[in-house]
């Protein structure tokens, strides 16, 4: 079994095709023995809680409207290429992430990891839900198989809260400066939304080495 330890936040866009990519890859190798393990890194780690309006952010991020167009071109493009749903439009508010980083790390505790990533990615980029409002946290997770209520329940405290703070500082730490960043057996780091044909070479490699 050979994991693949993946830095990521549920609202970067490259993070939702990498792994697009990267399950495309797995679906044509069904006999490999690859395990996912997702890790924190916040985009916008000093986002209010509460988030805000995504336009403002955007022009603020890019230093203008037209900016952020230009920014998110390739993002659309590569969607439309390579059939990835994507509704922006849809998308109202920009959240800070700690809370939805806590489900995940919650559901790799029940084994629903992967099944909740996708689960925010949809949410976030087809849907336009808003991943900082709890209630939709608990909807995903549950739909994943996780226990709804205990999910809010856990959300209304302070469980977990430090060690994701800590988990996304280590990630810094160690040099990671932009998701999605892949480490595949411990060594190797595969940064960036890379094609499915470039993990298919990685994965018959892997195989091969085992």
């Amino acid at each position: 079994m050979v994991k693949i330890d993946i830095m990521s936040d549920p609202i970067c866009p490259w993070c939702y095709i990498g792994k697009t990519y990267l399950d495309r890859a797995l679906a044509q190798r069904p006999d490999a023995q690859i395990n996912l393990h997702w890790h924190p890194f916040q985009l916008n780690p000093e986002m209010h809680a509460s988030g805000m309006d995504r336009r403002t952010y955007l022009e603020q991020k890019f230093g203008g409207k037209n900016q952020a167009i230009n920014a998110y071109a390739p993002v659309v493009q590569h969607g439309v290429d390579a059939e990835i749903p994507m509704n922006l439009d849809k998308i109202l508010r920009t959240p800070n992430t700690l809370d939805a980083h806590r489900v995940i790390h919650w559901a790799g505790l029940e084994d629903h990891q992967n099944d909740v990533v996708d689960g925010l990615f949809r949410a976030y980029f087809v849907d336009g839900r808003d991943l900082g409002d709890s209630e939709v946290l608990a909807d995903i997770a549950d739909a994943a198989g996780m226990d709804a209520s205990v999910v809010l329940r856990l959300l209304s405290g302070e469980s977990d809260r430090k060690e994701i703070v800590e988990r996304d500082a280590s990630a810094r730490g160690m040099g990671v400066t932009s998701v999605p960043t892949f480490i595949v057996a411990s060594q190797h780091a595969v940064p960036g939304a890379q094609p499915t044909d470039l993990w298919l070479q990685v994965i018959d490699e892997l195989v091969a080495s085992a």
